[in-house]
């Protein structure tokens, strides 16, 4: 059902409906963003289950618990890990629109979206928009880029 609805639209009617604050905020997106982790790092082990080191590792009688820690998990986390990177990225970017719109969090906790926002009724002061802007894209970039480096670290498969 959760994914089902568009996710900016389920947290905007469960934000319109929470007591505004910070927490609340980041309970909303952490409850509409697991099902994507959760359905990639699902098919990831559903893969990797039918794949013949680990078909191998029960012929030999390996225990359960050391097929899926030695050899199912390490091949299956860095998929997970990227997105979860992306999924941090999202919530920042979810974050930011909300308080730019002024939904969800208290008028006077001050935000990136809340000063991106404030530099929009303030024509005059550019900087409330720069600033506050290049913070969201670099954040957003570093999350991006650390899921991608994380990747290529624990990738299995690309270690020679």
């Amino acid at each position: 059902i959760l994914i089902s609805i568009p996710r900016i639209i389920l947290i905007l009617a469960i934000a319109g409906i929470a007591k505004p604050s910070m927490m609340n905020i980041v309970l909303i997106i952490g409850f509409t963003g697991w099902t994507g982790i959760a359905r990639i790092t699902r098919a990831e082990f559903l893969k990797i289950r039918e794949l013949e080191y680990i078909q191998a590792g029960r012929a030999l009688g390996f225990g359960q618990r050391r097929v899926i820690f030695r050899h199912a998990l390490p091949n299956g986390i860095a998929p997970a890990l990227v997105v979860i990177a992306f999924g941090v990225a999202s919530a920042i970017l979810i974050e930011s629109s909300l308080s730019f719109l002024g939904i969800g969090v208290p008028p006077d906790l001050v935000t990136w979206g809340s000063l991106v926002s404030s530099g929009r009724a303030h024509f005059g002061a550019w900087w409330l928009v720069i600033f506050p802007g290049l913070a969201i894209f670099l954040t957003v970039t570093v999350y991006n880029l650390l899921g991608e480096g994380l990747r290529d670290a624990l990738d299995p498969r690309l270690k020679t």
